[in-house]
């Protein structure tokens, strides 16, 4: 009825596929070829192409009923999943060794996913001005698996997390033009799969689960002309997964817990109409993103390095949009990013930083809403980096360690960083013909 509806669904979803991969002088034993005897020599490597297939079957079920009246909104739902994957690999092509047939995985395991939550949240109307609202979740999953990768030689996991995810906020509409919200909420994140398997490679502790208090303050405001939104947030962290900057063999990023840590600052984006055929759009983000006593392995002892910068987290990030529409269906639109320099590692170390770098690009769209045969037709222009800047946005960081008998432990540990710089100018044009 007016009052209450309700939701169900079922899926599946089915997936299969796989990547290729040369390797040269490979040894045999590592993918499940045997060495043999040539001209009286044992040949125990050769040059082959393996596969790394995924087979996988996803489905589960959502639900949800919700009650709404004038004052009034509210639902309980909730839903279970389950991910049952299957991962192996196959030798498709040996130079000397000779080959399986057919063939037979040189690793296999199967890993199951299950998620299950259930969730209750309301807002309710005060008065006309204020309103206040709440959210409880329960979620539950499990993790297990099985057998070898191409990484390491078994993989188990047998794995369990319970959370409890509250959230509570309120919004107060000062009149038609301002509002002011606020909120806390509490939640939690599982490890993936990937953060389990480099783990297990580099024969370190099990990854737990990280948790975050998230406290939120923000202001919101539109007179027609002019609407601004503001958001000041404090994120404190208990065993926050961030990135180490290392890269697996797949050019995945490496993820670890990190102890205590936070996220703090201040997001203000707004829309300004000068008039008709300006307006701007700037934004920027101001963040403070610290480890608290950070401790890490190097020089050989276990360091605490106090608190340093979280890796990937630049301190300001800020942006516009300057859009000219001199004559109708014309639009010319400037687009500008900022990007302060950041670390691709927790330690702080020189060699791991990323400049900051300034980028704009310039858009054009044109609207012929009375071409023959079609509703509109629509031309389309970016030109990107319209300044030919040459800049690096990512990276990858890595650590390893030498013997320097100068050194208290006899090990000296060293950098070394990989970068991905962009294209300098670069552009893209479109038609897109509408029915």
């Amino acid at each position: 009825n007016k009052n209450w509806s309700s939701n169900l669904a079922l899926h599946y979803t089915y997936g299969r596929g796989y990547y290729e991969e040369y390797e040269e002088d490979a040894s045999l034993i590592d993918f499940g070829l045997p060495n043999f005897i040539a001209d009286g020599a044992q040949i125990t490597s050769s040059d082959l192409v393996n596969t790394s297939w995924l087979d996988n079957h996803f489905y589960g079920t959502t639900f949800s009923l919700n009650y709404k009246n004038s004052t009034v909104d509210a639902i309980v739902g909730g839903g279970w999943n389950r991910y049952d994957g299957d991962h192996f690999g196959e030798v498709i092509y040996t130079r000397f060794a000779r080959n399986n047939d057919p063939y037979e995985p040189f690793y296999k395991n199967n890993a199951v996913k299950t998620d299950f939550n259930i969730y209750g949240k309301a807002t309710v109307s005060i008065t006309a001005k204020f309103a206040v609202y709440g959210d409880l979740q329960l979620r539950t999953i499990n993790y297990e698996g099985d057998g070898p990768t191409q990484q390491v030689a078994n993989f188990p996991i047998d794995a369990n997390f319970d959370f409890f995810n509250p959230k509570g906020g309120f919004t107060y509409q000062f009149n038609e033009k301002s509002q002011l919200y606020g909120s806390v909420a509490v939640a939690h994140r599982e490890p993936s799969r990937s953060d389990y398997e480099d783990a297990f490679q580099n024969e370190e502790v099990a990854p737990t689960e990280e948790q975050l208090v998230d406290y939120e303050l923000g202001w919101r405001f539109n007179s027609g002309k002019t609407q601004v939104n503001t958001n000041l947030y404090f994120m404190n962290y208990k065993d926050q997964l961030v990135l180490t900057g290392e890269i697996d063999e797949e050019g995945a990023a490496i993820r670890k817990n990190s102890g205590e840590s936070y996220r703090l600052g201040l997001e203000v984006d707004a829309t300004i109409w000068i008039n008709d055929w300006l307006s701007l759009r700037p934004n920027i983000a101001i963040s403070r993103n610290r480890n608290k006593n950070f401790v890490a392995v190097f020089d050989g002892i276990q360091q605490n390095f106090g608190d340093t910068e979280i890796s990937f987290s630049p301190n300001v990030v800020a942006g516009n949009m300057i859009r000219f529409s001199p004559i109708k269906n014309l639009q010319l639109n400037l687009l500008s990013k900022y990007v302060g320099e950041q670390y691709m590692s927790n330690l702080e170390l020189e060699t791991s930083k990323l400049d900051s770098y300034f980028v704009s690009d310039f858009n054009v769209q044109y609207v012929w809403d009375t071409a023959p045969l079609f509703k509109e037709v629509v031309f389309t222009g970016l030109v990107n980096n319209i300044f030919g800047e040459k800049y690096v946005s990512n990276g990858y960081f890595y650590t390893y360690d030498i013997e320097n008998p100068e050194m208290p432990n006899g090990v000296e540990t060293l950098g070394g960083a990989g970068y991905y710089p962009q294209a300098t100018t670069n552009f893209l044009a479109g038609v897109t013909l509408r029915f």
